[in-house]
């Protein structure tokens, strides 16, 4: 919390904002609420006193800053290559989401949900390294990866990368399991 109302500051003090409802430590314990419980607009602005505007409106600029920390995809592989990591895990994952039947695009078949396809790039022990943006999620894991240029990357750094089937004919230095039964 800390972190996130020092970001805040430093924002409000660059943009030479002179008055808030909120200080930064409440403003960003409303959006940390918001990230880990999901309420709803209306009830952040009841349970923090202010409007179901200006509840939106924190929420997207706590948020923005919070992305714009976020490494891109070029320095955490740097980061990797520097921390001598000797190969990375890539991994894609659908985040559901509260969809109407009529949004085809978000629906994934697969897993019969609607939701929105995320790639990861995490270390051999686990820890994340990078995520991508969100895309619909019909959208395949080797097309997303495609999209945000992963393969590209892997490849330009050399880093061997192990991803599940769904990434079979990847180019580039990316390692996947045989399709079939009783393959080696």
């Amino acid at each position: 919390m800390n972190y996130v109302a020092g970001l805040v500051r430093r924002h409000r003090r660059a943009i030479g904002s002179l008055w808030r409802r909120l200080n930064p430590g409440q403003q960003a314990l409303m959006v940390l609420v918001y990230l880990r419980k999901g309420e709803t607009f209306a009830e952040l602005g009841a349970g923090f006193g202010v409007s179901t505007t200006t509840a939106w409106r924190y929420v997207e600029e706590t948020v923005m800053l919070l992305s714009a920390r976020s490494p891109k995809l070029g320095q955490a592989l740097r980061k990797a290559v520097m921390d001598g990591l000797h190969y990375l895990v890539l991994d894609g994952t659908l985040i559901h989401t509260d969809r109407i039947k009529a949004d085809r695009p978000f629906y994934s078949g697969k897993h019969r949900v609607h939701g929105m396809n995320i790639q990861v790039i995490a270390s051999p022990d686990g820890t994340i390294l990078w995520t991508s943006g969100a895309l619909p999620g019909k959208a395949h894991d080797l097309t997303a990866a495609r999209v945000w240029g992963i393969l590209r990357a892997l490849e330009r750094m050399g880093i061997l990368t192990l991803a599940d089937k769904a990434y079979q004919g990847a180019e580039g230095p990316v390692i996947t399991p045989y399709k079939g039964k009783n393959k080696p």
